[in-house]
């Protein structure tokens, strides 16, 4: 059984147990939050699909609030003696999904 959610603009296929980064959340450390964007729900062939939501909740627990990788953005124009480099790392939330409920 799995799940499409949208957090933040960004859709993710869930299943129960798995663990997953997202964009940072606004939630603390240990806290179970619902999550109500349920795209579509597949439960072993027979398959949900909302317009444009389901009546279906996921629920998680975030683990941590962590950074990602730094992402080296440089930028040059030739000839010109034009160089920048900036560097930029994400924040990020990880999710561990305990249920699918529909």
């Amino acid at each position: 059984m799995f799940a499409v959610i949208e957090i933040g603009g960004h859709q993710y296929k869930v299943e129960e147990g798995q663990t997953l980064y997202v964009n940072r959340l606004d939630a603390n450390e240990g806290d179970k939050i619902q999550i109500g964007e349920v795209l579509l729900i597949d439960r072993d062939g027979d398959v949900e699909i909302g317009t444009p939501h389901l009546n279906a909740k996921v629920e998680a627990t975030v683990l941590e609030h962590l950074k990602d990788k730094k992402v080296i953005v440089f930028k040059k124009k030739r000839r010109k003696g034009y160089r920048v480099k900036k560097g930029h790392r994400q924040h990020l939330t990880k999710l561990k999904i305990d249920a699918i409920k529909a």
